[in-house]
């Protein structure tokens, strides 16, 4: 029995309660899914449920009286070997043996699907995330958004949201300028001017520029600079979408500031907000009146010289994403933007959005990592690629989608090179790869899933690991309800050490000469199911499911 198929029974359970006039609701008052969780203590039970509690009060009764109705139902459900009541109406729930190994089966016939769920399901969302400047390389300030954004992504569309992930490119403004400045100083055998981008890939840049543009040199600085800004920015978006794809990152869209310039948004902008009643004149410049809706300040979007401010561009690219029908926008913005999140949220307000519910702008805090050399390309950062030749994708995505991203990281290169327990990517990583080999040598030894019988799944450790296998699914959707990717992690750690103590404990193929039984069969169907769920959430962190280590 899965958690799915428990929730399922619940609920049908209550719908027949409330038809029998046990229970005082409305028919629709009955959720479709009532959820489960595994009890803190194992003794309690093998799932549980705060149903009682959540709708006794609409019932007009108490919480006991209403769990003690829907605990004798429950106790009729096929599978179902005990229901608990405990402290002010929780129910605890204990699946027998066969209902608890059915999972094992369940596990491998849903193949990739296993984990994906619904509940999010009619979301439509837009993040955005990394969105560093074209005039660098990728480097460890934006590693950890890499991974996390992109984590959050993949749980959010296992859960059944619609997901953009979008990249803005920050490619109008003064940066742009000295970006070209530099290049074009580099290629004349000048000093970088004031300001200006240092570092080798300056020169590299200048190389690229000058094979695609012989001539570049004879131009006049004028004439030169448009040439150089643009061979220098394509060149450098290259680099860093290589970078990105090098570390398994893949955006849907790049969206480009100027392009928002180009073709007059950022005017369309500030006339809509105008008509919304919120863009106001004072002292030759054009303002939005923030403070509203919670800002600290109003913000200029255009100034008395008549040039857009950045947060003008903010505005209309928030306008261009709700124009594409996102009806929700979310941002992940690094350790020194705590200052967007007002005056983002009185965007969303001032264009006649719900703060609360069209927009939501995730801070996430700095990491370093131990022993980090500086990039010898760019001089003065420690470039993303760097890391990745150095420690591995792996090991990289790995450690930055296992912490919270509102935590401060540093991380430990030695750990991370360490084939043992201690390294917890190759602690999970290993519990898949001994799964795979544990499958080749049990079909060598003859074994097949020519048979499965649940009820032979009856050993400790089984009971242990299939209830981690059971929790996969909620642990996927809570991950995705609160954009938090590290619950996998730890929950694939949690798997992974009840594999390898059910390995030691519980033998796949017969040894010697002993004959081919059933329980090899379905002990099979449960290893198998293991390699599974390990390989599908190593997938959503974009981590891989190694065959062998």
């Amino acid at each position: 029995m899965t958690p799915e198929e428990l929730s399922l029974a619940i609920s049908a359970c209550l719908k027949d309660a409330v038809a029998a006039g046990e229970i005082a609701l409305s028919a629709s008052a009955v959720p479709d899914e009532v959820r489960v969780e595994r009890p803190k203590n194992r003794e309690h039970g093998d799932w549980a449920t705060s149903i009682a509690l959540q709708l006794s009060k609409q019932a007009g009764t108490n919480p006991r009286e209403f769990a003690t109705v829907l605990s004798a139902r429950l106790k009729s459900i096929n599978g179902v070997a005990a229901v608990d009541i405990a402290g002010p109406g929780f129910l605890n729930i204990t699946v027998d043996a066969a209902a608890a190994g059915a999972l094992a089966k369940a596990i491998v016939e849903a193949g990739r699907d296993y984990g994906t769920t619904t509940t999010l399901a009619g979301h439509v969302v837009n993040m955005e995330f990394v969105s560093a400047n074209p005039t660098g390389p990728l480097h460890i300030g934006h590693t950890r958004w890499a991974a996390l954004g992109d984590a959050i992504a993949r749980v959010l569309r296992a859960s059944g949201a619609e997901v953009t992930a979008e990249y803005y490119i920050n490619d109008a403004g003064s940066q742009m300028n000295v970006f070209a400045n530099s290049v074009y100083s580099r290629l004349h055998g000048l000093p970088v001017p004031d300001g200006g981008y240092p570092g080798q890939y300056i020169a590299d840049l200048g190389h690229d520029v000058l094979t695609q543009h012989p001539d570049i040199r004879e131009l006049t600085e004028v004439a030169a600079l448009p040439v150089i800004r643009a061979a220098a920015y394509k060149a450098q978006m290259k680099d860093i979408k290589d970078t990105l794809a090098d570390f398994g990152v893949a955006f849907d869209v790049y969206f480009s500031e100027q392009e928002l310039h180009d073709a007059g948004h950022i005017e369309s902008a500030v006339a809509r907000l105008r008509e919304q009643g919120h863009v106001f004149d004072d002292g030759g410049a054009v303002w939005l009146r923030t403070t509203d809706f919670g800002d600290d300040k109003d913000r200029v979007m255009i100034r008395a010289n008549g040039e857009p401010t950045y947060f003008a561009a903010d505005a209309a690219y928030y306008l261009s994403k709700k124009d594409r029908g996102f009806t929700e926008k979310i941002y992940l913005l690094g350790a020194d933007h705590h200052g967007y999140i007002n005056r983002l949220k009185a965007i969303a307000a001032c264009a006649g959005d719900d703060p609360e519910v069209n927009i939501e702008v995730l801070i996430g805090q700095l990491v370093s990592v131990n022993g980090a050399k500086l990039s010898k390309r760019a001089g003065n950062i420690i470039e993303l690629k760097d890391l990745i030749d150095w420690l591995g994708k792996d090991a990289v995505r790995y450690s930055l989608a296992r912490f919270p991203a509102d935590s401060p990281l540093t991380l430990d290169p030695d750990l991370l090179k360490k084939h043992s327990n201690e390294n917890p990517v190759f602690y999970v990583q290993y519990a898949h790869a001994r799964s795979r080999g544990t499958a080749r040598n049990a079909v060598a030894a003859g074994v097949d899933r020519s048979a499965f019988d649940a009820s032979l799944l009856d050993h400790a450790t089984e009971n242990e690991l299939l209830s981690y296998l059971g929790s996969y699914p909620s642990i996927v959707a809570k991950a995705a309800e609160l954009r938090e990717p590290h619950r996998v992690a730890r929950h694939l750690e949690l798997i992974a050490g009840a594999y390898h103590r059910w390995y030691d404990a519980c033998r796949v193929a017969p040894q010697g000469d002993e004959a081919v039984t059933d329980v090899n069969r379905t002990r099979l169907w449960l290893n198998d199911a293991t390699s599974q769920v390990l390989a599908n959430g190593l997938d959503l962190l974009g981590v891989s499911a190694p065959e062998r280590m």
